[in-house]
């Protein structure tokens, strides 16, 4: 079928749910995907950083394919060996002892939430729940989780939210000072925010809330749902300003294309006794099992200091940009999640680099995000570089 005929078709039957473009894409390898017209793309969004290794990666591919021979699924009920495995790279390469799984970015920010309020009644009782978020943050789209999202468009028309969430300005420990109270239970916060328009934690700040949480016997919740798995040039984003929370929600990039969540938690934070939480389709084997090749890729050695000295070529290549064009107001990121913010709506650039053959995603209007494969090389990069340089010229225009 052509794009226009699977567009057709999806408007008939799929939820309208997204703004979706005009294509249907069908094969993907590495940074390229191809539409059902047969047009190639290079792709700079790698599924809203799910596809962190590139499409069908080898390694994952043949992970899903041998256990797809093997086992699909069995109740969490039972041991599931992929799991433990993937449990233990998980803990051994983070601050973490246990981990939790389920199916997604959100469901694995509700677990979070769930386990800061288990974790204060075990230790305070009764009337001590509340969790402090941040505006421009971005948790999911599940209640909880979109309730603890920092921006009211998320939240029109959904009232009434769930009780139990403050929102305080991104990187003003002032105010976080202020806000914590005898009702307070968490704090929850991307190390770097990705929806809300890459933006990167003044100095200090996350080890300020580490300190207050630590004086007040607070749970410290970061979300590298879509910072984490090397997205940062580092396997966790919070690796580069030496703090470790209590809990981490993952996702994305987890298992190479798969769906998977999970929520890595140090033994003092994991509050959960059986029976408190559960996820029926959470670390089942074909997921789990492509989390472990997902990471034993990740962990190759040179993979991540690869992404750094990519991010680090796109970076300076975008700050160039910058000096020629007086409506990018500032270019920022870490690693492979960067953002070049203009000072005017940039959803004609997705449109023009659809019809040039790049994906492209814009956040919070003003804001190109680049999040491509951390497989992507140095030529993609320029290649992009210079459509986005007269893409530039004509937004000016």
């Amino acid at each position: 079928m052509t794009n226009a005929e699977l567009v057709s078709l999806a408007a008939q039957h799929v939820a309208p749910t997204y703004g979706r473009y005009p294509i249907a894409l069908v094969r993907g390898q590495g940074c390229r995907v191809w539409d059902a017209d047969g047009k190639e793309y290079l792709d700079f969004v790698a599924g809203l950083a799910v596809c962190n290794l590139g499409h069908c990666h080898p390694a994952v591919v043949a992970a899903l394919r041998e256990q797809a021979g093997k086992l699909l699924h069995v109740s969490n009920l039972y041991h599931i060996e992929p799991q433990i495995r993937l449990a233990e790279r998980l803990t051994k390469h983070s601050f973490g002892d246990k981990a939790f799984f389920c199916n997604s970015g959100t469901e694995a920010v509700e677990a979070a939430i769930k386990l800061a309020r288990k974790y204060s009644y075990k230790h305070h009782g009764e009337g001590r729940g509340e969790i402090l978020s941040f505006d421009m943050s971005f948790h999911g789209r599940t209640y909880a989780a979109m309730t603890a999202t920092g921006q009211a468009k998320f939240h029109k028309g959904y009232h009434p939210l769930v009780p139990g969430f403050r929102y305080l300005p991104f990187g003003d420990m002032e105010s976080v000072s202020a806000a914590v109270n005898e009702k307070t239970c968490a704090i929850l916060v991307e190390p770097i925010q990705g929806e809300g328009g890459v933006n990167v934690p003044p100095g200090g700040f996350l080890q300020g809330l580490r300190e207050i949480c630590d004086a007040n016997n607070l749970l410290l919740l970061f979300d590298e749902v879509q910072v984490g798995m090397g997205r940062t040039g580092k396997l966790w984003a919070h690796e580069h300003y030496g703090v470790t929370p209590d809990a981490m929600s993952l996702a994305k990039g987890l298992a190479g294309g798969t769906a998977i969540g999970a929520l890595v938690a140090t033994d003092k934070a994991m509050a959960f006794e059986p029976g408190d939480h559960a996820a029926t389709f959470g670390g089942n084997p074909l997921a789990t099992a492509a989390g472990c090749a997902a990471m034993d890729v990740t962990l190759a050695p040179g993979f991540l200091g690869r992404v750094t000295e990519m991010g680090e070529y796109a970076l300076k290549g975008l700050q160039a940009l910058a000096a020629r064009h007086p409506i990018v107001k500032q270019v920022r990121g870490k690693g492979l999640i960067l953002g070049m913010e203009v000072d005017r709506d940039a959803a004609s650039v997705v449109t023009k680099g659809l019809a040039a053959g790049f994906l492209l995603n814009v956040a919070v209007g003003k804001v190109i995000r680049l999040i491509p494969p951390l497989v992507v090389e140095r030529e993609m990069i320029d290649r992009l570089l210079g459509f986005l340089d007269g893409a530039l010229k004509e937004l000016a225009a």
